[in-house]
């Protein structure tokens, strides 16, 4: 199972995601580094372990305002693969590692939807916010519109203390024909890790378990094969 850190960029920083209320998030006080900035967050996630995946969500491209281009540039330094949300946007100049990462909720309608699917080379995420799945319900509703890796975000529960929504992973993996799960929302230790790797994920999103220190690296080091 493999584990990827995510950063959430708004207006230059990293901010600290709190159940997918945008309008009041603020830069991250992270244990891991003082100060905000994308490239010294990156560099203490490398130091804290191996990590070869980044998923980063550019929070103003999501929000229709300008990209973050040059800190996305930056960050694709630090990793294997970048898997950016950046909405509409295609991120250019990040290396052969970018992954786009098709979100629901940035979705108009189906047709657009599958259509970017269509172009291949991306990872879905079905976005899930307090009132239900959010975009296209046909997207949701069909596994075989699936790409091979698919995301099951529950807006709710990132940066929350709840747990991962274990519900709606099994019901997804029970739909998923052999394509890679994987959970984001809601990890809080290293006890939520082995439930979710017991169900059958991929991978976890993870992020303020790392920043606060509830996944040390010792916890971090048994997932890292």
């Amino acid at each position: 199972m493999e584990l990827i850190p995510v950063i959430d960029l708004m207006g230059g920083v990293v901010v600290h995601a709190r159940r997918g209320d945008r309008a009041n998030y603020r830069p991250i006080a992270s244990g891991l580094c003082a100060g905000a900035e994308p490239a010294r967050i990156a560099q203490a996630l490398r130091e804290l372990a191996p990590f070869r995946t980044l998923y980063v969500a550019d929070l103003d491209a999501i929000a229709g305002r300008e990209p973050h281009r040059a800190e996305l540039t930056e960050l694709a330094r630090h990793f294997e693969r970048l898997w950016i949300d950046a909405a509409e946007v295609r991120p250019a100049g990040v290396g052969p590692g970018l992954r786009r990462v098709l979100g629901t909720e940035s979705m108009a309608d189906a047709d657009s939807g599958r259509a970017a699917l269509r172009e291949g080379g991306s990872v879905l995420s079905l976005d899930h916010g307090p009132e239900g799945p959010r975009g296209p319900a046909e997207l949701h509703e069909r596994p075989e519109l699936w790409p091979d890796e698919v995301i099951v975000m529950t807006l709710a529960r990132v940066g929350g203390d709840t747990g991962p929504d274990y519900e709606r992973l099994r019901a997804t993996l029970a739909r998923a024909e052999g394509r890679r799960i994987y959970a984001a929302g809601g990890v809080r230790d290293v006890e939520d890790l082995h439930r979710l790797r017991d169900i059958g994920v991929a991978g976890v999103l993870v992020a303020s378990a790392l920043h606060d220190g509830r996944l040390g690296a010792a916890d971090i080091a048994g997932f890292m094969s």
